[in-house]
């Protein structure tokens, strides 16, 4: 063989090589949407593929799963085992394997709750210790604890650029601000605001310009400015309020109901299950009957669809944000709630 056809031949075998390690690179790299959905009574994960609305795994949380996030890779979520200030873990659950990895002992911070990760870390809330948590996966330590001084600190949002955190309060009926303060050792600026009797479900605006928070008792939804912390009382109608998620365009508001609540002086009140409210002029644009009772919502980022768990009916109702009608149901166990989404790296 002539050297300029030797030449050739190497050079075409290595295209060959090169092309082959960009595919496998490329098939490696692949993933699949999910959405995972907690059921409580069978304490466990469902693993949904959000196409066909089938379960494609199923994985053990342990005892009184509620919340659930997973990790920005998809290779892992992280469930929050409750029971009412009982427990003190969090399960950690290989997404890709399909299997428990054991649980985070929490120590003194029994009753965790709210879950946020951001930044490689998973964010929480103590309830008996009245606390946000940060654990690091990395070193497996718990590296930050602040308190709120509030009684039943719930749910939790960290923003983006973690220079602030956000809880609501159930018992206290307030959301709490922290906010890190500039200089060379970590130190927090805590602030609380009413927010009205059992508030729990809440979120932020994409903008990162407001706090949106819903009391169940007076079915009002406190709007906290972020930057002056000023406050509005928005009247919603969402009495027995149990979750609140903006679409990630920030141009609905949804907000889930458990059942009506007890009204002022212990009056039973009703509520349609699913609030759909305009954010720009803070209307209300639909309220859908989804079931006897709603809880954890779910908005894809494509923001086209929503499922909310319908806890006592034993299913997660998918809503069509267009139509804002429900155009499909999936079957994940008993008393469904905590749910999220991500993205599962192929095996």
């Amino acid at each position: 063989m002539s050297s300029t056809n030797l030449v050739r031949a190497l050079s075409f075998g290595s295209l060959l090589v090169a092309s082959a390690a960009t595919v496998a690179q490329s098939q490696s790299s692949a993933t699949d949407p999910r959405l995972l959905i907690l059921s409580k009574n069978e304490q466990m994960l469902s693993i949904v593929d959000p196409a066909t609305l089938e379960i494609v795994g199923r994985v053990a949380t342990g005892p009184d799963p509620h919340e659930v996030v997973a990790s920005d890779d998809g290779t892992r979520a992280y469930v929050s085992n409750y029971g009412g200030g009982t427990y003190n873990t969090l399960t950690v659950i290989d997404l890709v394997n399909q299997k428990s990895l054991g649980t985070i002992d929490l120590g003194a911070l029994r009753g965790p709750h709210g879950l946020h990760y951001l930044g490689g870390k998973v964010w929480f809330t103590s309830e008996v210790a009245k606390v946000i948590g940060s654990y690091d996966p990395a070193t497996s330590k718990i590296d930050l604890i602040l308190g709120t001084g509030q009684d039943g600190t719930h749910m939790v949002y960290a923003f983006p650029d973690m220079s602030r955190l956000v809880t609501t309060n159930v018992g206290s009926g307030t959301v709490t601000i922290f906010e890190k303060r500039a200089g060379p050792r970590p130190s927090w600026a805590a602030m609380s605001f009413p927010a009205g009797e059992r508030v729990e479900g809440f979120d932020v605006s994409p903008d990162l310009k407001q706090i949106w928070a819903a009391s169940a008792v007076t079915g009002n939804i406190m709007i906290t400015d972020v930057a002056s912390k000023s406050q509005m009382a928005l009247a919603a109608g969402v009495q027995g309020a149990n979750r609140l998620k903006f679409t990630p365009d920030g141009k609905l508001v949804l907000v889930s109901s458990l059942g009506g609540g007890p009204g002022p002086g212990g009056a039973s009140l009703k509520t349609p299950r699913l609030t759909i409210i305009r954010a720009s002029d803070r209307e209300v644009v639909k309220r859908v009957d989804i079931g006897t009772g709603a809880a954890g919502i779910q908005i894809p980022p494509d923001g086209a669809r929503a499922y909310v768990a319908c806890s006592p009916d034993n299913y997660v109702a998918v809503v069509d944000l267009k139509s804002m009608a429900v155009v499909g149901r999936i079957d994940a166990g008993k008393n469904p709630d905590g749910l999220t989404w991500t993205a599962i790296p192929r095996r």
